[in-house]
């Protein structure tokens, strides 16, 4: 006969089973934006105002095109998690479902397109 108490089978699940992975998915990416997105504006704010060409041989460079596909990664996957998370504390039903799929398909379509041209200006 097994013991567990109504307190033993809830320590860490949350109301979804899944809510201490999430935070700290949501706490690592916030951090790894925290560096990116300063170096990334450094990088960008050097290229605001140039020509084309001067804008493409900046991002052609490995590490400004590493850290801005980087930055698309990282901030796309943060903005749908969050996204995600604040329509599941507002909208119910069909609403919630729709809205999900909406976020989530316009944080991989901004980021595809962002890494498109990214490649485009690298190649």
């Amino acid at each position: 006969m097994r013991y567990l108490t109504d307190r033993k089978r809830a320590v860490g699940k949350g109301a979804s089973g899944t809510g201490t992975e999430h935070h700290w998915a949501m706490q690592i990416s916030s951090v790894g934006l925290a560096f990116l997105v300063p170096s990334w504006l450094y990088i960008f704010g050097s290229a605001l105002g140039q020509g084309r060409e001067v804008v493409v041989a900046t991002f052609a460079h490995p590490f400004p095109a590493i850290l801005t596909a980087l930055l698309l990664i990282v901030g796309m996957r943060h903005f749908a998690s969050g996204a995600t998370m604040m329509i599941e504390d507002y909208a119910h039903g069909t609403a919630r479902k729709l809205a999900i799929i909406g976020v989530t398909s316009l944080s991989w379509v901004v980021a595809a397109t962002g890494l498109f041209a990214l490649a485009r200006m690298a190649l």
